[in-house]
Order: structure tokens, then sequence, then C-alpha cells
């Protein structure tokens, strides 16, 4: 951490995130980290960003603090429209005319793939079977992953959740590389960056597996690799990426008035 300003590792990670959200974008997150993120970007640099969430509430600023759910009080009360999630996922995300989502993920591979499910002891096998572990589910992340003309994933930095092949894929990154996703006929593009509570991973232009494109001050790219279940390489150009400012710091607060998220 810096000297002079103390954050969290969650609040970095909300801050790069946010980060990779431009001004004017229509977007999409669910609760908790992903709209802390989003929000954190309409109040810092993205004045004009067009969000909504999954249940369809459009137009919003949160009130009081983080919502506890997508039709929260605190998230519908100044929405310009609020409709449903077929307005949100069925129309604007699956027709392709949402620019950014922000997913979370229980665990995630060297190509994106996030699951949210379950985690099985092994191969699944030809047959369906329990896992080990239930997960909570894709919810809208699948219709965004799927959509969205780029998404974000958010995912703690741990051996448990970077893993070589994801069990069962909730939500597809780029399936097993290359030009899979256009094979497969998805009108979105792809997940553009995961944003760990350590660093930043990128896809590779070609081969689309993810590459270490920069670490926070806190961590080094040894921990990172110490950390992830594949043989993870540096993207060119990777490096350090800048601590958070102080009129960032306090925007992400603005928003997370209630402190709900300042986790360790």
């Amino acid at each position: 951490m810096s000297a002079a300003l103390d954050y969290t590792r969650q609040e970095m990670m909300a801050i790069a995130t946010g980060r990779e959200i431009r001004d004017g974008e229509l977007a999409i997150f669910g609760v908790g980290l992903s709209m802390l993120a989003g929000f954190f970007a309409q109040a810092n640099h993205a004045p004009n960003l067009r969000s909504m969430t999954e249940g369809g509430v459009y137009g919003a600023t949160p009130v009081g603090g983080l919502p506890w759910g997508i039709e929260c009080n605190r998230i519908s009360s100044n929405a310009t429209s609020f409709t449903s999630a077929l307005d949100a996922l069925g129309f604007l995300v699956a027709s392709g005319r949402c620019d950014v989502g922000v997913i979370g993920a229980a665990q995630v591979d060297k190509y994106g793939n996030v699951n949210t499910t379950g985690i099985w002891d092994g191969e699944i096998g030809p047959h369906y079977r329990p896992p080990k572990t239930r997960l909570p589910g894709a919810g809208g992340a699948n219709d965004i992953a799927c959509g969205a003309k780029r998404f974000i994933i958010m995912a703690a930095h741990e051996p448990k959740r970077f893993a070589e092949k994801v069990t069962y894929i909730s939500s597809p990154g780029y399936l097993d590389g290359g030009d899979a996703r256009a094979r497969h006929g998805f009108i979105g593009g792809g997940p553009s960056a995961i944003v760990t509570t350590l660093g930043v991973l990128r896809p590779d232009p070609e081969t689309k597996e993810f590459l270490l494109d920069g670490w926070f001050a806190f961590s080094s790219v040894e921990e990172i690799k110490a950390n992830t279940g594949w043989d993870l390489k540096l993207a060119p150009g990777a490096r350090v990426i800048p601590e958070p400012s102080a009129e960032e710091l306090a925007n992400l607060r603005k928003v997370d008035q209630t402190g709900a998220l300042r986790k360790k």
C-alpha cells in the first residue's frame, strides 16, 4: 500500500475495474464489487455512463450506499426507467447493444471461461452428476458473456479459483482459444480483462490465452504466478499498475458510503 493512502485489495480491484469502463458506454453490472466498480467509474471519469442492472433498472445512481440487490430501493429510487430482466438481458444485451458488462467468477481458466455452477472432484464425465460444492449459478452472467461487446471478470486471485481448465463453463470466455467464439456464433466479443485482487490479466490477441498485463503495487509477478493454476506468461509491456489517486479513492468511497465492501 502507499504510505500516503490507505486502501484495501478489494478497493484496488474495484478501481482497476472501473478504469476499464469508458464515458458514454451502455454498461451492465450486478450487485457487490461489480456495481462498486461501475458506479465508481461514473463518479470518477465517466459521467455519461448509461448504466443498467440485470433486473432492468436503467439510468440510476446508488442512494445511501451500495444496493443489496439489483432492484433494491437504493438503485431504483432515482432510475430513469424501471423495466425488467427481459429488456436488459433479452433485448439490450442479447442484441449486442451493450458495450460492457462486469461479472464475477468462482473459478476462471486461461481462456477466460467462468464457472459459477459447481466444483467437481475431477471431470464431470459423459453424464451430469452433482458437484462436490454447489455454487450460486450464472444468473445473468451467461447472457452478458455471450452478448456484450466486451466484459470484464472480477475474481479473488487464489489457486483454487484460477484453473488450467474450469470443470464447468457457466459463462463462456474464449472457450478453447483462438477463433472459437466466432465459430460458435457468439454476438459478444468476449472478456477484455480479468481484474483480480493482485493484478490485471488480458487475452493474447491471437491465442486468447490470458497473460499478466500488470500487477498492483502490493503484489508481484512471483506472487501472481504462484496463485495461478496455469503457466502464466507476461504480456508485452507488463508493468506495475498505478495506485489509486486521492481523488479516485474519494470517489470510490462516495459510492460505498457504508463501507460494506471495504475489506482487507
